[in-house]
């Protein structure tokens, strides 16, 4: 087996990013969904009475932080899902697929081009709302707020993981897709499981701990990678320019 060529790999990340520059519609999405996520946990931290109990203020100021993990996985969903089938709307894919580009590296690079700005945003928006709680939210807020490391170490250690379940199963719908609104609307569709946990964690249903984050990581760390390969495996370059599967 042939080793990947990074070279390649950063080559398309380069190209992925060069095109969201152009396409102004792609930025604009990126940019609301963040805006939109963000309202709930400001409007927790600037109602919550400062005096409440430690019970009280985990269900209307701790708990709505996690609101944010969804733009982990609604800005990636979205962007993993154009990748394939938006190139080939274009009719921009058929000239990238005739390169000496392995498939490998063509996954590789369209993830890693989707997840950067997706987890580098996310994280952006965290270390905004952490720096108006530090400058603005009241004392007894703002250290509920610092102090609860089992939420925090969620909240930025399951951003590029779910990120990561996003982008695979954007792109695994990409692929098989024809049409760009189609694959958009299925790559949410599916994925509603990490949605689902994500509300399980915001209702308290999952109470976030330092051990429940981490062992939450590392399953999802490993569906990731097994659903990366997945997603490797289903790309045709035949049946990506004709619509046909390659035969033998």
């Amino acid at each position: 087996m042939k080793k990947i060529d990074f070279t390649r790999v950063l080559a398309v990340v380069r190209k992925e990013l060069l095109d969201y520059r152009r396409k102004r519609s792609i930025v604009v999405t990126m940019l609301i969904f963040p805006i939109l996520f963000l309202v709930e946990p400001v409007v927790a931290i600037f109602v919550a009475p400062p005096s409440g109990s430690s019970a009280s203020l985990d269900k209307t100021v701790i708990l709505p932080l996690l609101y944010m993990l969804l733009i982990a996985v609604v800005t990636p969903s979205t962007l993993a899902a154009y990748s394939i089938v938006g190139e080939r709307d274009q009719g921009t894919l058929e000239p990238l697929l005739t390169t000496p580009l392995r498939q490998q590296e063509f996954v590789l690079g369209k993830a890693a081009a989707v997840m950067i700005p997706s987890v580098g945003l996310a994280y952006a928006v965290y270390a905004l709302f952490l720096l108006c709680v530090k400058l603005f939210a009241h004392h007894d807020i703002a250290d509920a707020v610092f102090h609860d490391g089992p939420t925090l170490l969620t909240l930025f250690l399951f951003t590029p993981l779910v990120a990561g379940w996003a982008v695979v199963v954007g792109m695994a719908v990409s692929v098989r897709a024809t049409e760009v609104r189609v694959a958009q609307q299925l790559g949410m569709l599916a994925s509603f499981p990490v949605i689902g946990v994500i509300i399980l964690l915001i209702s308290g249903v999952i109470h976030p701990t330092f051990a429940a984050a981490i062992e939450f990581a590392l399953g999802l760390f490993v569906v990731d990678v097994l659903a990366l390969r997945l997603v490797s495996r289903l790309f045709d370059r035949e049946r990506l320019v004709t619509g046909a599967r390659a035969s033998g």
